[in-house]
């Protein structure tokens, strides 16, 4: 019999990334080989790497049991709270490093610099809902990090909660809304006998999708959302804050609409939901509720809203398959590579002071600007976005290239640099000591033999490399039809004397000012290492 069986290549799925996560100013990326990297603002120790410094650059995150340091950890899943981080293993396990006052990493101790297994995730009995202690604990599918909480769905279906959470109890009249501090995973008791799929957290307040019977076959989710509902963020008609999960009527069992993604900014949220039409085909929009004074809402409008509204002004006739929301702003992303983002300082998140002209009060196009090797303004073959703070990065190309645009203090786009972009900016992946770790052929004859793709794949790898210097000197990708010296078009040879000049010369003053700070800065680095080695 004929095996049909697809071979993938170990290297390439050390290459290819499947997701991502955002932070206050920091990301996460999880790649196909099972491991996880991060940069960006290491402060209480949210990158994982051993220490509190900034990474302007993938850096990647080393996990190991204590006592079976031998055994390898493949990671399948990660998501970034404010200042902490989780990541799900294939063995069902959790692992949490970052801040951790309010027990967000599930347990009572300091900041931890590395990842460390989270436990007590044990059963939970049928008949009164309660925990049941056991050795073996309960494997996790799901997890999610939101302000200073965490939350994990176990493969029972079961949500379990830890960090700074809303009560579970009833509040009593007039009693106002203050969130508990649990250091290890409790259930959310409310949907026992119920199969919660996704949930999504903000600063205080939570959305999940549950099924509607006890078992769930695909198309009965609806939604609930509990927490802090100052500004009407759970969608409720009211500002009414919630301590039980109440369902949002836009989103229950009678409705046409059917929620399939879920995300929450500080004090806003937002649905992708789709409804069947006529013709058997489905029709998908973003719904959006909560705060809306700096416009992350979409939909023209300061104002709050307390009930979900669609985002009109999108593109009809698309099909939404990510979304993601800042602390004031929100992006999403179709499934032919459109990407729209709305709110504070047009869209980006960024603070009034970076001056990029006012809050977008709906979604403005966020264009890829012919990265891609095309003119057209959409990123190919896209996966996910995912918002900071103040950041935003885009996932496409099948999970091979990273675009990252906004605020870029502590190194937070990836792209070797501390300064804010307005427009996307490839981030630097994959790293350069992975792109040549490989030994390269010592004769011709090893070199003739190489077929065309080992060939290609080199020249990638040359011109990747070429992007990353020409983008750390110059804050931009390097463009084969305008950047490449004239020396080398007409000649095939490099005149680097004759080349640096001629670039002087063309520089505009800002280009000369960020040549001077960017060597200025690797001066120092310089000197520092020289020191060290001294020492």
């Amino acid at each position: 019999m004929e095996d049909t069986r697809t071979y993938v290549d170990p290297a390439s799925l050390s290459r290819k990334v499947v997701s991502i996560a955002a932070g206050e100013a920091h990301t996460l990326a999880l790649i196909g080989d099972g491991s996880v990297y991060s940069w960006g603002r290491g402060t209480f120790g949210r990158l994982g790497t051993g220490s509190e410094l900034d990474r302007l650059f993938p850096a990647k995150v080393e996990f190991s049991f204590n006592s079976r340091s031998d055994e390898t950890i493949k990671i399948v899943g990660v998501s970034a709270g404010s200042y902490h981080s989780l990541a799900l293993s294939d063995d069902g396990s959790v692992w949490s490093w970052g801040h951790n006052t309010y027990g967000q990493l599930g347990v009572n101790g300091e900041n931890s610099l590395v990842p460390s297994l989270v436990e007590g995730f044990h059963g939970i009995n049928p008949t009164d809902g309660s925990i049941t202690k056991s050795e073996t604990q309960l494997k996790i599918s799901s997890v999610k990090a939101g302000g200073n909480m965490s939350l994990a769905i176990d493969d029972l279906g079961s949500l379990w909660i830890w960090g700074n959470c809303p009560p579970q109890d009833t509040p009593n009249e007039g009693q106002e809304f203050s969130l508990l501090t649990t250091y290890t995973p409790i259930p959310v008791w409310h949907f026992h006998g119920q199969t919660v799929v996704k949930v999504a957290c903000g600063s205080e307040h939570i959305l999940a999708l549950v099924s509607s019977v006890e078992t769930h076959t695909g198309s009965d989710l609806v939604c609930y959302s509990w927490g802090n509902n100052n500004h009407g963020q759970l969608g409720l008609g009211d500002t009414e804050f919630r301590a039980v999960p109440e369902m949002i009527e836009t989103f229950n069992t009678e409705s046409s609409w059917v929620a399939y993604e879920l995300a929450c900014g500080a004090f806003h949220s937002s649905v992708l939901a789709y409804k069947k039409e006529e013709d058997d085909s489905l029709k998908s929009m973003c719904w959006t509720f909560g705060l809306g004074e700096n416009g992350q809402l979409g939909q023209g409008t300061t104002k709050k809203a307390l009930r979900p509204d669609m985002v009109r002004s999108l593109r009809v006739n698309i099909w939404l398959i990510s979304v993601d929301c800042g602390l004031f702003h929100t992006s999403v992303v179709s499934s032919v590579g459109d990407v729209w983002s709305w709110g504070m300082e047009n869209g980006l998140g960024l603070c009034p002071e970076a001056s990029e002209g006012g809050d977008a009060l709906t979604p403005r196009v966020i264009s890829c600007n012919g990265q891609n090797g095309s003119n057209g303004s959409n990123f190919p073959d896209p996966i996910q976005v995912a918002c900071g703070a103040a950041h935003t990065v885009l996932l496409a190309e099948n999970g091979y290239k990273l675009w990252s645009w906004g605020r870029g203090r502590s190194g937070v786009l990836g792209n070797g640099q501390v300064n804010d972009f307005f427009d996307p900016n490839l981030v630097l992946w994959p790293p350069l000591h992975e792109d040549f770790e490989k030994n390269e052929p010592q004769t011709i004859s090893e070199k003739s033999s190489k077929d065309v793709t080992e060939i290609e794949e080199e020249l990638y790898i040359m011109e990747h490399y070429a992007s990353i210097l020409h983008g750390s000197i110059f804050g931009k990708p390097f463009d084969k039809a305008n950047n490449i010296p004239d020396s080398l078009k007409n000649s095939g040879t490099f005149d680097v004397g004759k080349a640096w000049e001629d670039m002087l010369e063309s520089c505009d003053y800002d280009t000369l000012v960020r040549l001077e700070t960017f060597y200025r800065n690797m001066l120092v680095v310089v000197k520092d290492k020289i020191m060290k080695r001294k020492i």
